[in-house]
């Protein structure tokens, strides 16, 4: 069980969207805040992103991503104080007549109702800067994208889509494995945690399961109390809370994407009682299975 791939795949709600822009300076594109999480890719020259926060303004360089993952409000400029205008994705050529630059700006739609702990770690603005020794499978999709958009070749159409749903895994990983250090706290210690990591991949793989955290313990061969303590410092909350949200996450994403009965989605995920399941599940979600699969069946 690949735990990044589920826990990204189940926090998807549909389709990412994406636009390239070619823009010469001076130019500047406004991304109001969005429900989404925005991301751009610069493929080739450079950039400022400046976040409607008021924080300080990111140099972006080529080969450079950046993931808003909250959806926060921004720009992106040629340098900060160029005037903006709002981004339209049908707009592919903007600015003036100086310096080039081609980026990939788009949208990844996210369940931020109830978010999971990994889109919970995340900043506001996710940067992951090119560096020829690290992170080279996001660096190498970034460069082909770059390759795709520039020369339009016949198949571009497929390729781009493709690639656009692989960036998202690919730079939550780089963001995590910047990160990456077995006495820190987080998400990102799951990665070189073995037993946490482990026990997590017990999780995902049965989420149905009679977990205990003595079995899960167990299972990763540590003591009840010591495992207990190294998932909560990983992972941000104790294991069978995490088990009993990672169940109610896997059974909304039964109800959006499969057209499954209510019984059978509360099997899977452990509930002998379908009215047992439907009464946590509105706890969660603040509506009831039957709701929820209607409501996000129209989005």
């Amino acid at each position: 069980m690949d735990v990044l791939a589920d826990v990204v795949a189940a926090m998807r709600t549909g389709p990412a969207t994406s636009g390239r822009s070619e823009v010469r300076a001076p130019w500047g594109l406004r991304f109001a805040d969005s429900f989404g999480a925005a991301f751009h890719l610069v493929l080739q020259g450079s950039c400022w992103l400046v976040p409607g926060d008021g924080s300080a303004p990111v140099a972006l360089g080529p080969g450079d991503a950046v993931l808003m993952p909250r959806g926060l409000g921004h720009s992106l400029v040629d340098r900060p104080g160029s005037p903006v205008v709002d981004f339209n994705p049908e707009v592919e050529v903007l600015g003036g007549q100086g310096a080039r630059s081609l980026l990939l700006c788009g949208t990844y739609l996210l369940d931020r109702h109830r978010p999971h702990p990994v889109l919970d770690n995340l900043p506001d603005v996710v940067h992951v800067a090119a560096d020829p020794g690290r992170h080279r499978t996001l660096h190498s999709a970034i460069g082909i994208l770059g390759e795709e958009l520039d020369a339009n070749r016949p198949g571009v159409a497929a390729v781009v889509p493709a690639l656009v749903d692989a960036l998202l895994v690919l730079i939550i990983r780089a963001w995590m494995e910047e990160r990456n250090c077995p006495t820190q706290s987080g998400w990102s210690r799951t990665l070189t945690d073995i037993p946490v990591a482990r026990s997590l991949e017990l999780i995902h793989s049965e989420p149905g399961a009679s977990w205990t955290v003595a079995d899960l313990a167990g299972q990763v061969g540590l003591s009840r109390a010591a495992f207990a303590r190294r998932f909560t410092e990983a992972v941000g909350e104790p294991p069978l809370t995490y088990l009993s949200r990672w169940r109610m996450t896997t059974a909304a994403r039964l109800l959006r994407d499969e057209d499954r009965s209510l019984a059978a989605v509360a099997k899977q995920i452990g509930y002998t009682s379908e009215f047992a399941f439907a009464k946590a599940f509105k706890r969660d979600f603040g509506v009831a299975p039957g709701t929820y699969r209607r409501q996000t069946a129209s989005v």
